[in-house]
């Protein structure tokens, strides 16, 4: 009974992780129940053996891919300084690299727009993943009250993703580079303060 139990976990997960790259690829409407079995090198027929639905897939298929994402943002934090945490993880981000490579990159760019006209259990899934890839972002602020290091947080990760939807949009020419390039000092330049002003109060004679 082990046995069959551990079998049984280890094809549930590799449905899920070989779902998440076909997802990344096709987007979630692209890809049919038996498209998605078939990444795993499965028929359909043993599908409801493991999801109740196609939608219970896609959600823990999303869920797979951020957790990905977020476990990246977590060693590559690990391996710099404190005063270059945020700003690696925006240029690891905003790499050529993670723009070609939309299989084995974030879910976001990819995935929210077809989340968002989806299921609401497929919206929940992906909400509660970027929650937590803002809580690692939100880490790295440790000079900012909390409120505002969460808008901080928020604000890059939707700059970034913007900039990789964009940049994949119109191909990897100079463009793409170009707007690769602006996102990364646009989320980075979120956490430098502007320098105070002193004004000088005239007094009237």
């Amino acid at each position: 009974m082990r046995y069959v139990e551990d079998h049984r976990r280890q094809t549930h997960n590799r449905i899920v992780e070989n779902a998440s790259y076909g997802l990344r690829l096709k987007g979630t409407k692209g890809l049919s129940v038996v498209d998605l079995m078939k990444l795993a090198g499965l028929t359909h027929g043993g599908f409801y053996n493991h999801f109740d639905s196609r939608a219970a897939l896609v959600g823990e298929a999303i869920a797979f891919a951020m957790d990905q994402t977020t476990e990246r943002w977590k060693k590559l934090a690990d391996g710099k300084a404190n005063g270059e945490r945020f700003e690696a993880l925006i240029a690891d981000y905003l790499s050529p690299r993670h723009r070609d490579n939309p299989k084995h990159g974030c879910a976001l760019p990819t995935l929210a727009a077809d989340v968002a006209r989806s299921s609401p259990g497929e919206q929940q899934a992906l909400a509660s993943k970027l929650e937590k890839m803002i809580d690692v972002f939100v880490e790295l602020l440790h000079g900012e009250p909390p409120q505002q290091a969460r808008q901080i947080a928020t604000g890059a990760i939707a700059t970034m993703v913007g900039s990789i939807v964009l940049s994949r949009a119109v191909g990897s020419g100079k463009l793409s580079d170009r707007i690769l390039d602006a996102g990364r000092k646009t989320a980075g330049g979120r956490i430098r303060k502007p320098q105070r002003r002193t004004i000088k109060a005239m007094r009237c004679k």
